[in-house]
């Protein structure tokens, strides 16, 4: 394994990832490069090795999940299921260092006009689709924060758009700093990502960062050598938390890429607040 991108990192800094890992799909007519079972070790040798603090994943199978928290380890929690009634299906956990924050709260929701249904959809989403929130206490930096981790509709231009105002919606009507991860599909200047970053509420954090690690990678790979092109994942930071510096992680692992899309990672350092008691 080659070395980390990021890394660990140490308070008040803090290293935040959002990676779609690919769901694993049935039998073996998918190409070999897609396969779960090959890209398993992949997954879990990259996170065992960046070890971000929070982690936002995308089209997590229980499974995957599990194997996701079993890299990263004892320390690690993670809240979210799965999008369909009786918390089945593929999900978007929020993973997070237990031994740096403390969970104070969180809840999932479905991204349509009946959040609180689970599997419910709307806006032209054929396909359930969640928002995963968490409060979080920062225990190193004295502060609070909330963490909000998404996937938009591949298919539905409109759904990717009131799914975006949602977003901005939640962040808006909270006092907290806050962390947005997610697969947007939908890259810079879309209308959904026009409209997260609408009013500098929310910014991005690869244009917000100090420096850059890497070029500016599209980062829907396909299980290919990375190439310039769209940003459809993202992390988003609210007003007053400073990015370091973020980069995508272009780096193949034994040989392969652990998923088609590259993982976005950033170092951000959150303002110092009065946690509340």
């Amino acid at each position: 394994m080659t070395a980390p991108l990021i890394g660990p990192t140490a308070a008040p800094d803090l290293h935040v990832m959002t990676f779609n890992v690919r769901r694993r799909m049935p039998g073996l007519t998918w190409p070999p490069a897609d396969r779960w079972q090959g890209r398993r070790p992949r997954v879990q040798a990259l996170l065992r090795t960046e070890q971000p603090a929070i982690l936002g994943v995308q089209e997590a199978l229980p499974d995957q999940a599990d194997a996701i928290g079993q890299a990263l380890g004892d320390r690690y929690r993670f809240v979210g299921h799965g999008r369909r009634p009786g918390r089945r299906g593929e999900g978007c956990p929020l993973f997070y260092d237990a031994e740096r924050f403390e969970l104070l709260s969180w809840h999932q929701q479905a991204l349509s006009d009946t959040p609180d249904e689970a599997g419910s959809t709307s806006w032209g989403n054929v396909i359930p689709r969640v928002l995963v929130q968490a409060t979080l206490r920062d225990r190193a930096a004295s502060t609070d924060l909330l963490a909000v981790n998404v996937h938009l509709d591949v298919f539905s231009g409109r759904a990717r758009l009131r799914a975006a105002e949602e977003i901005r919606r939640l962040v808006a009507g909270q006092p907290l700093p806050a962390i947005v991860t997610g697969d947007l599909n939908a890259g810079p200047g879309s209308p959904p990502v026009r409209a997260l970053l609408s009013g500098g509420l929310l910014a991005d954090a690869w244009t917000a960062a100090e420096a850059t690690r890497t070029p500016e990678w599209g980062t829907y790979g396909g299980y290919r050598r990375p190439r310039a092109g769209h940003r459809i994942d993202w992390i988003a930071v609210s007003r007053g938390v400073a990015v370091r510096s973020a980069g995508i992680n272009d780096r193949p692992v034994d040989g392969g890429w652990p998923s088609d899309h590259l993982p976005v990672q950033a170092v951000v350092r959150l303002p110092r607040t009065e946690a509340r008691a």
